[in-house]
């Protein structure tokens, strides 16, 4: 199986380059500086359970062709629209796999490429490009999930997962991969609501007189989202889940937080806009939610205007 994964961020580059270590016929589309970079120096990963490096094997968007069975997506939200631009010349019969937050691309890419020819990903890894462009995983936790929607998915979806298994991360097989992105959707946007609105990690927020309740009326509104939606979110998950957010000393932080205190984009619209949007449509107060999503609103528009 040939895969091209675009882009060699902390969700691309992670885990693109454990599959090209266990020897996956994997290619990374890049583009500029890091298209240079990789090229010229390799694709370092940093982890606590060890670190190497790989020579990864890149290519541009003028040397694509439509040969490949797989095409691995993990860009930011808002880029979207261009990294399918640049994929054009690649898509041939190649099925999509979306490694992306929220769940409103899924849509997108649905109405642009035909839902048969898109499978469900969730990716759970805290991951961060380092100033010198290694890949530096933060914790325990890198596990890629992955979802049939078609019948003509299924030998694909098996053998990613069955490559994931051979490469040193955990690769699961969903039954219900739209179920999977709900749950990460609602916790991942808890988690950026509550890290960027106070600052800090899940345990400074925790250590605060008011910061567990709130985060658990923050988690019941995205739930309440959810079952408005029709897709309410099971009683193990919003267990596990509330556990992450709410463990005390925990050094947890949303990569959102990161983003902002970089002053990078953020993903704002993706994850808390366009929750609430559907929230409006149901019928759920979510005010907490929308206090979170007007402070990074203000956050992007200073950063605009500097």
């Amino acid at each position: 199986m040939k895969i091209l994964m675009v882009g060699a961020g902390g969700i691309g580059g992670y885990f693109g380059a454990r599959l090209h270590r266990a020897g996956a016929d994997i290619h990374f589309l890049l583009r500029g500086q890091r298209l240079h970079q990789l090229s010229t120096e390799g694709l370092h990963i940093e982890s606590p359970d060890g670190n190497f490096h790989i020579q990864p094997r890149v290519v541009s968007r003028e040397a694509l062709t439509p040969d490949y069975d797989l095409i691995v997506l993990s860009p930011k939200a808002y880029d979207l629209e261009s990294v399918l631009t640049d994929l054009a010349p690649a898509l041939g019969q190649a099925l999509v796999l979306p490694f992306l937050n929220g769940f409103t691309h899924m849509q997108r890419l649905d109405a642009w490429l035909g839902a048969e020819n898109v499978l469900g990903g969730v990716a759970h890894i805290g991951a961060t490009i380092t100033p010198t462009g290694a890949v530096r995983r933060l914790n325990e936790l890198h596990r890629l999930t992955v979802g049939v929607r078609h019948v003509k998915q299924q030998a694909v979806a098996q053998a990613f997962v069955d490559a994931g298994q051979r490469s040193g991360f955990e690769s699961v097989l969903s039954s219900d991969i739209e179920q999977a992105l709900w749950n990460k959707w609602v916790f991942l946007a808890s988690l950026a609501a509550i890290t960027t609105l106070c600052h800090g990690t899940v345990g400074e927020v925790m250590a605060t007189a008011h910061g567990e309740s709130l985060t658990r009326r923050l988690y019941g509104q995205a739930c309440d989202i959810a079952s408005a939606q029709g897709r309410p979110i099971p009683e193990g998950a919003q267990v596990q889940a509330l556990a992450m957010l709410c463990q005390a000393g925990s050094t947890f932080t949303a990569s959102m937080l990161r983003d902002l205190e970089q002053g990078q984009r953020t993903e704002h619209e993706h994850i808390l806009g366009e929750l609430i949007a559907l929230g409006d449509d149901g019928g759920v107060g979510c005010d907490l939610l929308r206090i979170a999503h007007t402070q990074l609103q203000v956050a992007q528009a200073q950063r605009l205007a500097r």
